[in-house]
């Protein structure tokens, strides 16, 4: 049988198949960051993947950004998410969610009253997020964090795992990628400090490494996974040495025996992170980007993966697993619906049995 189909444990996760559901951010939480029933439904219909991670979840009011994306700060949006990892669970699913504080990738637009925009430096992203109130529009000029606003910002990562168990999620991942706050004090070109977390790649990656430590001691390493893409110049990043960022990160966090590094592939064609990662982590393996059933079954046997996830696949096909089981077509996703209001191409999309 397929390694994708063998059970696997990732820390203290048990996966029953190796194929795990990236983390997508979808736009469907309501104006207050909770979750929907919408939610509930979308992700109790994907509850065979050996893993779900669920989309990035500020958390903090200063940790959102973009329209209507959820977050894991206060009682109500625990309350929605409860009903989200009761039905994956239900469904004899796993589930851990991603955190994700998007720093300076913001808009007052979609923050609530009082809530700032923070980054490494005060230095805005030269880019532009969608807003429902006005449209697209150019991103906020950030508030560059004290030492002491920093510590403060790591007391609510560690918060925000504690209230991810308690809204019964098995684990949480930390969002070191796409240009938001981890990877702006990890990158060169938005961290201009020069304290304790600014300077050397060894204090650039001491924020983020920092964050997974206090999760770890938290709610226990085992439940506790981190997601890079070295290199990604997504949101106006730019590093001089992108893979010595990467490594300087693995080797930071490799005594807190994690649960998996969830790596994506570099779009940089001279850097391989996949092997960047067999070579400096001991960290189980999470490998995301582009696979279908084929290459990811040689991935798990020729990258050192652990297991192997799916983003744009799991979309449209919320039966992804029994489909490559059986060998089923796959159905297309529609773009146009990726980031709209409501069910149509989201909880809509039919499994091959329907």
């Amino acid at each position: 049988m397929s390694l994708l189909f063998h059970p696997q444990q990732l820390g203290e996760l048990y996966l029953p198949n190796r194929i795990v559901m990236a983390p997508m951010t979808r736009s469907r939480a309501d104006e207050r960051g909770v979750p929907t029933a919408e939610m509930v439904e979308y992700y109790r219909q994907r509850a065979s993947a050996g893993l779900i991670v669920a989309e990035g979840a500020a958390p903090s009011a200063d940790g959102l950004g973009y329209c209507r994306t959820p977050a894991i700060y206060n009682a109500e949006q625990v309350a929605g998410w409860r009903a989200v990892t009761d039905a994956v669970h239900a469904e004899g699913g796993l589930i851990v969610l991603q955190l994700m504080h998007v720093g300076r990738a913001a808009s007052h637009h979609n923050k609530p009253a009082g809530a700032r925009t923070v980054a490494p430096s005060a230095l805005r992203a030269q880019t532009q997020v969608f807003s429902d109130a006005a449209g697209m529009v150019d991103t906020d000029e950030p508030h560059a964090l004290t030492c002491e606003e920093v510590q403060a910002v790591i007391g609510d990562y560690r918060q925000a795992a504690i209230l991810a168990r308690e809204a019964g999620f098995d684990g949480v991942e930390l969002h070191c990628t796409s240009g938001y706050l981890p990877m702006q004090f990890m990158a060169s070109g938005t961290n201009q400090r020069t304290d304790q977390y600014g300077g050397s790649v060894t204090n650039r990656v001491r924020f983020p490494a920092e964050v997974l430590a206090a999760m770890a001691d938290a709610i226990g390493a085992g439940r506790v996974g981190y997601r890079m893409c070295p290199g990604n110049p997504y949101n106006d990043i730019q590093d001089d040495d992108p893979a010595a960022t990467a490594v300087a990160l693995m080797d930071a966090v490799e005594p807190l025996r994690l649960a998996y590094l969830h790596i994506m592939r570099s779009p940089l064609p001279q850097l391989d992170a996949f092997a960047l990662a067999r070579a400096h982590s001991g960290t189980a393996l999470i490998l995301n980007d582009g696979f279908d059933a084929v290459s990811a079954e040689a991935a798990l046997h020729q990258d050192g993966g652990a297991a192997v996830s799916f983003a744009r696949h799991f979309i449209a096909n919320p039966d992804l697993v029994e489909r490559m089981r059986n060998n089923r077509p796959l159905a297309a996703f529609d773009r146009k619906t990726l980031y709209t209001v409501g069910a149509k191409g989201y909880s809509d999309y039919p499994a091959w049995s329907e």
